[in-house]
């Protein structure tokens, strides 16, 4: 049976559009996709994003375990910085892209909703014996997520800090109507905004707050063209157990000087070999690809869509997708197999959309 968020039942109040994702209930939409996303690009949106994995570190050993199993540095990390990672496996494959947070006296993990499970048991066995406490927040907790252009200042005053202070991907403990909480300068929308982490039972008077004061209710389709314009991979699609960070084009994420790490030596072998790539298309015409279709050059398969859409500030088909490393190249020319035909399409540099 499908987990509920601590704000499940506000969805329905607002109308929303109830879908199962990542084993939750969470909203598609309460009004259309297109007005969910333009309210992001142009103003703010809200989202509930409590089925994201949240993980909780403590112990002295605890740097050296995600040092271990993340592959990204986390020991230049300052305290209350957020860093991009990615958790291995050890063939290379992707088994998670997760954000880590350092505390004072502990750690935090966001993990991808479908991989917690896989991710709480990979983090428990490989700290067996050592001086490392585990504890999955996430049922206790919510989580959501403010985004837009307008974003920072509908939040001033509604916590104790001003969120605008912080730098971008840094994060803060603070309190709202007096309970702790957690905010962060992260989000997966191409826009400026915030994310906060709070106890469950203040979650619907946060979001109510928001709502009031010109914050729009967003489901996860807005959430899935915002993050494609920005080229942001999403687990299940762009990333799999299969996918190594050099593919995906996550290199920046991969710290091999850092020492050893689980996947460090399959992935020093795998960037000898020729793999597909990750790519942006722009395609021709007015139909969009969809996942798993062929891309071709010349009539030979050279590759896979993971991701497309029209989306609404483009206006135009976009897809990412795998393909050989002789075909990746801003520039070259393509086609996409859409329905019965082919569609023309040309690789674009990544993001497709910027903010300004």
């Amino acid at each position: 049976m499908a987990l509920r968020t601590p704000l499940f039942d506000w969805h329905q109040k607002q109308g929303g559009t109830l879908v199962e994702f990542g084993g939750w209930m969470l909203p598609l939409r309460y009004t259309t996709i297109t007005q969910e996303h333009q309210a992001v690009r142009s103003a703010a949106g809200l989202f509930d994003i409590s089925h994201m994995g949240r993980l909780h570190f403590s112990g002295t050993q605890a740097e050296s375990l995600l040092q271990r199993l993340t592959s990204n540095n986390v020991a230049t990390m300052k305290v209350g910085q957020v860093r991009y990672g990615l958790v291995c496996n050890a063939q290379g494959g992707i088994r998670d892209d997760v954000l880590v947070y350092r505390w004072h006296d502990h750690w935090s993990l966001v993990v991808n909703a479908a991989n917690r499970d896989k991710l709480l048991a990979h983090f428990q066995q490989h700290s067996a014996g050592s001086d490392v406490q585990i504890d999955d927040q996430t049922q206790a907790t919510a989580m959501l997520a403010l985004q837009g252009p307008l974003a920072l200042e509908l939040q001033r005053g509604l916590f104790e800090l001003d969120a605008a202070t912080l730098k971008y991907y840094f994060a803060a403990p603070t309190r709202y109507q007096g309970t702790d909480c957690l905010v962060s300068r992260t989000g997966y929308t191409g826009e400026d905004g915030l994310e906060v982490m709070i106890a469950a039972d203040q979650a619907e008077a946060l979001a109510e707050e928001l709502l009031k004061r010109g914050a729009t209710p967003c489901g996860l389709g807005a959430r899935d063209t915002l993050r494609l314009e920005a080229a942001m991979p999403l687990y299940g699609h762009e990333l799999s157990e299969e996918i190594d960070p050099y593919q995906a084009g996550l290199a920046w994420a991969v710290k091999l000087d850092k020492g050893d790490f689980l996947g460090r030596e399959a992935l020093l072998a795998r960037q000898q070999q020729h793999l597909p790539v990750r790519v942006g298309l722009q395609l021709e015409g007015r139909r969009a690809a969809r996942e798993g279709a062929d891309i071709r050059q010349q009539g030979r398969a050279v590759g896979r869509v993971t991701s497309g859409t029209i989306p609404p500030t483009l206006a135009v088909p976009i897809a990412m997708g795998y393909v050989l490393p002789e075909a990746s190249a801003v520039g070259t020319l393509l086609e996409v197999v859409v329905g019965a035909t082919t569609a023309a399409a040309r690789v674009v540099s990544l993001p497709f959309y910027r903010r300004g």
